[in-house]
């Protein structure tokens, strides 16, 4: 009688709307990915809440979860900001992806190299569009695309829920580098058609040692763009 009960509670679950908090953090979480909001820039709550059309609640708590995805920096008497990455920041996080996405591309190839496959191919076909069109931010959508099919194929979820926590920061620095340094998209355009080659041919070490020289390439290119003042628009706070 106990499990009947669970059961018949379980089919009278409904799937819940997004709240208003939860709609303006993904819409905040989306600027700030697509560079409509630079890094370091300053975030005004009443400012915000005008945009949005909503009061000043649901944006104080939108940007109290985007601090926990590290999207936000909220420093106390002063205000809430874009996060500005420091050089060791873009070290890290390169270092975690590798960490992550290598095992999550032998997983994803073992378990559903058909679909993962197929996914790999529409980003890639995302991003030569996005070239012919000159559009830097679909490039950068179309790239995220790419390296989140390996995570959504791995059938692990401590991995994929380990990739979440820098999913934000990791796609909002490739919208941010897509135009600033000369040649990056091109070679990230011809290291991504490589991987998916090797995926095709199942040469899991292959990938592995492209992956991580695309990693790094990628961090090199970020650690330049910081130094030479070309990540984000509007300063960041002291």
């Amino acid at each position: 009688m106990l499990e009947m009960t669970k059961i018949h509670a379980a089919e009278l679950t409904i799937n819940r709307p997004l709240s208003l908090t939860a709609m303006v953090a993904e819409r905040l979480r989306q600027a700030i990915i697509d560079s409509e909001l630079p890094l370091g820039s300053e975030l005004s709550e009443v400012g915000l809440a005008a945009k949005l059309g909503v009061s000043r609640t649901p944006v104080r708590e939108a940007l109290s979860m985007l601090q926990l995805q590290g999207m936000v920096n909220i420093i106390p008497q002063k205000g809430s900001y874009v996060f500005f990455p420091t050089e060791q920041d873009l070290v890290d996080l390169c270092e975690y992806r590798i960490v992550i996405e290598q095992r999550a591309v032998s997983f994803s190839m073992a378990r559903r190299r058909d679909i993962t496959l197929a996914m790999l191919r529409d980003a890639v076909a995302a991003m030569e569009e996005a070239r012919r069109g000159g559009d830097a931010v679909a490039y950068s959508r179309a790239d995220t695309m790419f390296h989140e099919a390996f995570i959504k194929n791995c059938c692990n979820r401590y991995l994929q829920d380990g990739y979440a926590l820098a999913a934000g920061p990791i796609a909002t620095l490739r919208t941010h580098l897509s135009v600033p340094l000369a040649g990056v998209q091109d070679r990230s355009f011809v290291e991504h058609q490589q991987i998916v080659n090797d995926f095709a041919n199942g040469d899991i070490i292959a990938i592995d040692a492209m992956l991580v020289r695309h990693i790094l390439g990628t961090r090199a290119s970020y650690v330049t763009a910081l130094q030479q003042g070309l990540i984000g628009g509007m300063g960041h706070p002291a």
